[in-house]
């Protein structure tokens, strides 16, 4: 079995990757794995074993059809995290959003069909459905995205989604809510807080902070990728939520408090512009058809995930010693 993973050097990539070379995926235990990836910002080779016998990589971007082919070239199914993904990003520039997302996801898919693979897997976010103010959103909600970044992915569900009823190209889309877990890039607000306070500079809170976020551990999320890879249905989206869901505030105290702060570390900002106010996924649907259930508690996964940033600087000081920040 060959598998291509896009954005694997990524934090969601890599922790896929890393899982599969450790076998943790039952048969796919000897399956070849090659990384596509083009190591922008938030991509980071030392997130990959540096070298693997089940391992290629290859460095980058989905952008390139040529290179494309090549790649893809051999592949049983190729599962595609490949990404621009921060929000304030996109809102100071949303081009390469749109480039990387859209067309770089429609290049992919015309790459599979030349190929002829059998399988892929288009991995999506829950940010694509807009904001709600009470309730959940199942797969059968429109989309009603408030962000370029939201709005580069919505098209580029809507795109690989074609490819399937144009095409007949056998393929899923999972929209999962927000991941935490080692190795994620302290741009984002879990390691950007973590990181913050074991230096000693106080965690930014958008606002009110009193946006609602579902959380949930990277390990879970890729599991259920693997899940929807074997079992999932061409054509289906499937949700990937937590069912843990934590004001920003609520978290940034929570944080300060495993890091050993005070809530005086914990400094209102002035909010993000169009910024969503609550998100919650329905995930009954991968639970019913596929059986995926999360299995990482809030709690755990949160002290296990600030211990892990404790743990190693090392990874992290030299992203955020170069100014790199949300």
């Amino acid at each position: 079995m060959n598998i291509l993973v896009t954005g694997g050097a990524g934090f969601i990539g890599s922790h896929y990757v890393r899982t599969m070379l450790e076998g943790g995926f039952a048969q796919f235990e000897d399956a070849h794995v090659t990384v596509l990836d083009d190591l922008t910002y938030a991509g980071n080779r030392d997130n990959l074993p540096a070298a693997h016998p089940r391992l290629a990589f290859v460095r980058g971007s989905i952008l390139d059809r040529q290179l494309l082919a090549d790649v893809v070239r051999g592949q049983d199914a190729v599962v595609h995290f490949a990404a621009e993904s921060h929000v304030d990003r996109s809102i100071r520039g949303g081009g390469v959003f749109v480039r990387t997302n859209v067309e770089g996801t429609q290049a992919l898919l015309e790459a599979c069909l030349a190929a002829g693979v059998g399988r892929v897997v288009h991995i999506s976010t829950d940010e694509v459905y807009g904001s709600i103010e009470q309730g959940v959103w199942s797969e059968e909600s429109p989309l009603l995205p408030n962000s370029p970044y939201a709005a580069s992915k919505a098209a580029s569900d809507l795109v690989a989604l074609a490819y399937v009823r144009t095409h007949g190209l056998n393929l899923s889309v999972t929209r999962c809510s927000n991941n935490y877990g080692p190795y994620q890039h302290p741009e984002k607000f879990i390691p950007l807080a973590v990181t913050n306070l074991l230096e000693g500079r106080p965690v930014p809170v958008y606002g009110d902070g009193g946006q609602v976020r579902e959380w949930l551990h990277v390990d879970d999320h890729c599991r259920a990728v693997q899940r929807v890879l074997t079992g999932g249905r061409a054509g289906e989206v499937y949700n990937i939520g937590a069912g843990t869901a934590v004001a920003n505030l609520t978290l940034a105290h929570r944080i300060a408090e495993l890091c050993g702060a005070g809530a005086d570390m914990v400094r209102h900002v002035t909010d993000r512009k169009g910024h969503d106010r609550r998100y919650a996924l329905d995930q009954a649907k991968i639970e019913r058809e596929l059986g995926h259930r999360p299995l990482t508690g809030f709690e755990a996964g949160l002290a296990q995930t600030v211990a892990w940033y404790r743990d190693n600087p090392r990874w992290w000081k030299p992203l955020t010693d170069g100014g790199v920040r949300a």
